[in-house]
């Protein structure tokens, strides 16, 4: 069961404190990411987001999810074809 703790605000009311009890405790394991592993960090597949953000395209993203690599230049032009073939999706 989690503990609350509570800490007045400026106009005497109260607010939840934020918890770090189970700061560092892992959540699940998974092989597209990982968070907080070197500080305050994200890496995809194991390139710095902040390196390949920077860099790539959404598309080389989206095919270094799926196929576990960054793309080739052939293979991100056949991507590329390939998503632009699939219906578009429902706007709402």
């Amino acid at each position: 069961m989690s503990e609350t703790t509570q800490t007045a605000d400026a106009q005497g009311g109260f607010k939840p404190k934020k918890s770090v009890a189970l700061s560092g405790v892992t959540a699940g394991n998974t092989a597209l990411c990982t968070v907080g592993k070197t500080g305050n960090d994200l890496h995809y597949r194991g390139y710095d987001i902040l390196d390949i953000a920077g860099n790539c395209e959404f598309e080389e993203i989206a095919y270094l999810l799926v196929h576990e690599k960054l793309p080739t230049q052939a293979e991100l032009t056949a991507y590329k074809t390939k998503l632009k073939a699939l219906p578009a999706c429902p706007r709402t």
